[in-house]
């Protein structure tokens, strides 16, 4: 499922929808991107390595390259969609949730292992998708594809419950 909470999605969404790249934060913060070809790719290559280097490794999958500022993203975004303008909020400061992630580790253990997406691809993506799928301004805003928006409707509607376990209706027909 596609979500608009991710900042490279959002901010070609707002861009195609609206003709500008909407930023929050003053633009600084780091963001790693990576596409979840990529994310496949890294299983993929787990799966395939010998046990003795992966069992019980945790790896940030992705390169040291891929680790953006939110206005460098910006600025991809703006060479992806034509016509649109970068525009800060009024109110936009530092953000606190800036990091940035080190993939040098599943570059090492597994050599075979290569990313194939950036930011930039991505972005030629998203809105080549957004275009095809004629994606409005409501559907960007609505609950759909924003993931604590969607699990608060689920809530909501009682299809889950506090444990965000999904709560199947029990048939009432005897069989």
């Amino acid at each position: 499922r596609l979500r608009f909470d991710l900042v490279l999605n959002n901010l070609v969404a707002w861009a195609f929808t609206t003709g500008k790249v909407f930023i929050k934060s003053d633009g600084t913060p780091w963001r790693p991107i990576v596409h979840i070809e990529d994310i496949s790719r890294a299983f993929i290559a787990v799966l395939e390595a010998p046990r003795e280097k992966v069992h019980n490794v945790a790896f940030n999958v992705g390169r040291n390259e891929d680790n953006y500022r939110i206005r460098e993203l910006a600025d991809i975004v703006k060479e992806t969609v034509p016509n649109c303008v970068i525009e800060y909020a009024k109110d936009a400061g530092p953000d606190k949730r800036c990091y940035r992630v080190d993939c040098s580790k599943i570059l090492e253990v597994l050599p075979d292992f290569k990313p194939q997406w950036d930011a930039r691809k991505g972005a030629k993506e998203l809105y080549e998708a957004y275009q095809k799928v004629g994606l409005t301004l409501d559907e960007f805003e609505g609950p759909k594809y924003k993931r604590i928006a969607h699990i608060q409707k689920l809530l909501g509607e009682g299809r889950l419950d506090k444990n965000l376990r999904w709560q199947v209706p029990v048939s009432t027909t005897a069989s």
